[in-house]
């Protein structure tokens, strides 16, 4: 076979029209100047494309709604975000219905009016729920919260039984028993300080995560593992912070948030073991993971029954027939109702015991209220019904979560292009955020919007004229479950608390100035003094 050297293997078709090109003068010319450029003169001219490409993307996506009229190449209001301002949320709301900011890659929309927000909230079709890119590796890829459409409404349904009135009657016994134990622990407090006032929020947190534990999963869980739960769980919060990166590297926040989930979804996981022993043993149902499991047992039951064709006469059938859920999904499902609860009922038990120091003609009614419901017994056990009893306790309650609502923005994802308004739309992808803060402040709604006023949930008509802006607890389909949960919770702990203890806020120049970390807390962290009531 001859051989070729120096030879083309082209068609000779081919070698002249690449000769035409390569003799072609204003190529040539450009093809020679690409070629004195040295590396960095690439890089840089690279570096400004890229550039112009994310300001006219970032310009494109705002289109006509309120925000910067452009952004700092590619980070964005990063350093901004590191550290939140309250002042600085406020000013964004004022700014428009709508407004935008663009952080690295999110491009965020922002929901500051009741309507805005109800809009977000009621717009399955377009939005979901979403948290950091992170959450996934922290609560787990196949966590229910990261469900839509169908599939998370279903699997709601076979929540709902946990959070009925029955239900939460169960679990009120493990409820109070946590706060003998850490209002003794408040006493011990100020008396291993001296007396002098301590910043009490660090208490409040774990407070409510024992009373969550507890409520949660029961006496399956150790007390310290519980203290160490409390105590790790801040790492948790700090790794869902919106700037965090979504690549986990050692000793960062989210590594160390990972960890701390890690050991949360062990040992919740280690108590659905036992729950399962204990429920198909017959024990009584004392905690939400024991309601679960004991359904779960109940709807294979049912199915077997109903496979073996027995008669179904003296067997109730289960609100929701539920499959059979492993060890560890029962684990992320008990961790997300954790999740939810508690930096927003950590934030409530904190503001709470500040404002009702401020106010003693409020924690003088609530004092007389829950004396007289218990026929002047404070031992005495709390039931449902007790509860109820205490409308000025719960008009409180309701009025703190007004006045300093925990949670004070929701972010969504738009699952596709949502036309939100008829000049703007959120464009795929981007998140969008519903706020709460400013419609529990609309001076239409509520009279001195900025006044702390129990009266008007409990003689006044906050209830029903705020219907719509009482967002809370968000509205629609992904309302939170837990919502009247929460609000006896925090009632019951401030009734107990005003029978049994008596405490003083020493006020700072920052303690009406407001931290945002997840949810909001007084700056200075609520400094208080608790002393024992005769």
């Amino acid at each position: 076979m001859p051989t070729a050297s120096n030879g083309s293997f082209a068609s000779p078709l081919a070698d002249a029209k690449y000769a035409q090109i390569i003799g072609h003068p204003q190529l040539d010319g450009l093809l020679g100047r690409l070629g004195e450029l040295s590396g960095w003169q690439i890089a840089l001219t690279l570096l400004l494309v890229l550039v112009a490409y994310d300001q006219c993307s970032y310009i494109w996506q705002k289109g006509s709604i309120a925000g910067p009229a452009w952004k700092a190449p590619f980070i964005g209001p990063f350093l901004q975000s590191m550290n939140p301002k309250f002042e600085e949320y406020m000013a964004k709301w004022a700014s428009g219905d709508l407004s935008c900011v663009s952080v690295f890659h999110k491009f965020v929309v922002i929901a500051s009016t009741r309507d805005m927000s109800r809009k977000v909230f009621n717009s399955p079709s377009f939005v979901k729920p979403c948290v950091v890119d992170v959450a996934h590796k922290l609560l787990g890829p196949t966590n229910w919260v990261f469900l839509d459409g169908k599939a998370h409404v279903d699997f709601r349904k076979g929540l709902n039984g946990l959070f009925t009135r029955k239900a939460l009657e169960l679990y009120l016994p493990g409820q109070e028993e946590v706060y003998n134990i850490y209002f003794e622990k408040f006493l011990q407090v100020t008396k291993e300080a001296e007396g002098k006032p301590v910043p009490f929020m660090p208490e409040f947190r774990e407070l409510m995560c024992a009373v969550s534990c507890r409520t949660f999963v029961g006496h399956y869980i150790s007390d310290e593992a519980i203290k160490k739960i409390a105590d790790d769980y801040y790492n948790i919060t700090a790794a869902l912070e919106l700037v965090n990166f979504p690549i986990i590297i050692p000793f960062t926040k989210t590594w160390y948030g990972k960890k701390a989930s890690d050991m949360v979804l062990e040992e919740f996981a280690k108590c659905a073991a036992k729950s399962k022993v204990r429920m198909a043993a017959g024990g009584d149902i004392t905690c939400i993971m024991d309601g679960w499991v004991k359904a779960q047992l109940d709807s294979a039951t049912w199915r077997e029954r109903e496979a073996k064709g027995l008669s179904m006469e003296s067997f109730e059938k289960p609100a929701s027939l539920l499959r059979e859920f492993t060890d560890y999904e029962i684990s992320q499902t008990v961790f997300t109702f954790l999740f939810a609860s508690q930096d927003a009922t950590s934030s409530a038990a904190t503001w709470l015991f500040q404002i009702m120091a401020q106010r003693p003609d409020v924690l003088d009614k609530i004092r007389e209220e829950n004396l007289r419901v218990r026929g002047g017994d404070r031992s005495k056990a709390i039931s449902m019904d007790m509860l109820d009893e205490m409308v000025y306790t719960k008009g409180s309650v309701r009025e703190l979560l007004r006045y300093r609502p925990p949670v004070i923005m929701v972010p969504y994802l738009a699952k596709k292009a949502f036309p939100i308004t008829d000049t703007y739309t959120v464009p795929k992808g981007a998140m969008i955020i519903p706020t709460v803060y400013p419609s529990l402040r609309d001076p239409e709604i509520y009279e001195n919007p900025d006044v702390y006023d129990p009266d008007r949930y409990v003689t006044g008509d906050a209830e029903v004229k705020g219907a719509k802006n009482f967002l809370v607890f968000g509205t629609g389909p992904h309302y939170c479950l837990g919502q009247v949960y929460a609000q006896n919770n925090l009632a019951l702990m401030i009734g107990k608390a005003s029978m049994y203890l008596d405490w003083v806020h020493h006020p700072t120049p920052r303690s009406e100035e407001i931290k945002v970390f997840a949810t909001i807390f007084p700056m200075d962290d609520c400094p208080l003094t608790f002393s024992k009531r005769a």
